[in-house]
């Protein structure tokens, strides 16, 4: 994925793959043996899904601390 920024907006994030800009749709993450509903970036064409570093360091990793201590 790669980010193209126009000036007064948010960066629109395009799929590498297919040169498609993203949107946003739900997606199924699982770990361990639990599947999550999300909205998140994704690609129309090849499904390819864009994980901010905010949520995969933060929200995601305190979910997956919290199913490890089960």
């Amino acid at each position: 994925m790669n980010e193209k920024e126009t000036p007064s907006q948010e960066p629109e994030w395009m799929c590498i793959k297919c040169s498609l800009p993203l949107e946003l749709g739900q997606v199924n993450i699982g770990y361990l043996e639990y599947m999550f509903p999300v909205d998140l970036q994704r690609c129309p064409r090849c499904g390819q899904v864009f994980i901010p570093e905010d949520l995969a360091v933060g929200k995601m990793a305190e979910v997956e601390k919290i199913l490890e201590e089960k």
